[in-house]
């Protein structure tokens, strides 16, 4: 291991042990607490979507959140251990296939659906 690659593991050890990261990927939808700062006051503000992808690894990995706004389509990417996130919670986790649902972006209303993934415990207990 050499010496960048040292420091950077140092330096991802000490911003992950204050933040709680869920484990999610692509499909899945998350709700990202983004602390705004409107002159001297700051704010949290909710924004929710599906992650179409992440990218990087270490301190440099991100993650892209779209969501559909008044009939538009808004993406933002968000650097995964960014002092402006506040938290991120995983809503529900989606069956997809790919690892980069750019996909997404050419399709509307039904087909733009993302089928929720059924854990091993869900079932068990709808056979139960």
């Amino acid at each position: 291991m050499n010496i960048i690659q040292q420091l950077e593991k140092e330096q991802f050890d000490k911003l992950s042990a204050t933040k709680t990261i869920p484990e999610f990927g692509p499909g899945d939808t998350v709700i990202v607490n983004v602390k705004v700062v409107e002159g001297e006051r700051t704010r949290v503000q909710a924004y929710e979507g599906v992650c179409i992808g992440r990218s990087g690894g270490g301190l440099n990995e991100s993650f892209t959140v779209r969501k559909i706004s008044y009939g538009e389509g808004v993406e933002r990417v968000f650097p995964l251990l960014s002092p402006m996130i506040d938290s991120i919670k995983v809503v529900r986790r989606g069956k997809v296939r790919r690892a980069k649902l750019y996909y997404l972006r050419n399709l509307r209303g039904k087909s733009a659906r993302i089928v929720e993934k059924q854990d091993k415990q869900d079932k068990q207990a709808a056979t139960n």
